[in-house]
């Protein structure tokens, strides 16, 4: 068994003295990284739709079709392109989210660099990269690689769920009188956190 590296033991401390149950955030934030790719594909076709379904209203400019869809189309029109655009609304939120989550992780003083590297080529990036195009990049041998793509995912775990997901709450219109976060990304606390 090997031993654990000392980013891991870091990570589990602040997993602890955020409250978080690593398991859980592990299992959302590896589900959120691979979803990334097809919700950034499928967004830009839909801004595509959109826009398309906006401008097609009597050939105006933009901000005429708008206008004609929020005070005169008939109220199904004005249904289906607002649930449209609610959807684009919530996909840039995730990307946001991520966003921020991942400069996080370049500042971490830490290998916050390579991290950042690691998760972005292999989770945000157009193109996919393959293992063995990782470690020709990175020049790292495949044990140490995967070493610190597990420390980088516990990282971005902590990063999003303790700091950047709860910084927005207040950006996003998130509050006591206003919508509320979605349950998946509520944060899970840790039932074996005596201290709280």
């Amino acid at each position: 068994m090997r031993k654990e590296s000392r980013v891991m033991k870091q990570c589990g401390l602040m997993f602890k003295g955020l409250n978080i149950d690593r398991n859980s955030v592990l299992h959302k934030t590896k589900l959120l990284l691979k979803i990334y790719r097809p919700v950034v594909w499928s967004t830009s076709n839909r801004v595509f739709e959109v826009c398309e379904s906006a401008e097609m209203y009597c050939s105006r400019t933009m901000e005429e079709a708008l206008e004609y869809l929020a005070n005169y189309a008939p109220d199904n029109e004005q249904e289906r392109f607002s649930e449209r655009v609610k959807s684009l609304f919530e996909t840039q939120w995730l990307i946001l989210l991520i966003d921020n989550t991942m400069n996080k992780i370049y500042e971490y003083p830490d290998n916050g660099q390579l991290y950042h590297e690691i998760l972005s080529k292999q989770y945000l990036t157009v193109y996919k990269y393959t293992e063995f195009e990782m470690l020709e990049l990175l020049g790292l041998e495949r044990s140490t690689y995967y070493d610190k793509k597990k420390e980088a995912l516990d990282l971005f775990a902590i990063c999003l769920w303790g700091y950047t997901i709860p910084s927005m709450r207040g950006l996003l219109g998130i509050g006591e009188e206003s919508l509320e976060i979605p349950d998946f990304f509520q944060i899970i606390n840790d039932p074996t956190n005596s201290r709280l």
